[in-house]
């Protein structure tokens, strides 16, 4: 259970994280920004995703 919630946190936070540029004109998918902030949201969302997969579990 731990392993599919960490993946799809990290998946999910990953795109939102690239997505993040383009609400301010950004709309370059491989530009510095979308890629840190795609890095930053997948750490967000595994992070999320571990606290939930642990709160189900017990």
């Amino acid at each position: 259970m731990y392993k599919i919630l960490i993946g799809i946190g990290a998946l999910v936070g990953g795109i939102a994280g690239a997505y993040v540029p383009a609400l301010w004109g950004d709309n370059d998918i491989f530009s510095g920004w979308s890629i840190l902030f795609s890095t930053i949201g997948g750490l967000v969302g595994i992070f999320v995703g571990f606290i939930i997969a642990r709160r189900i579990e017990a």
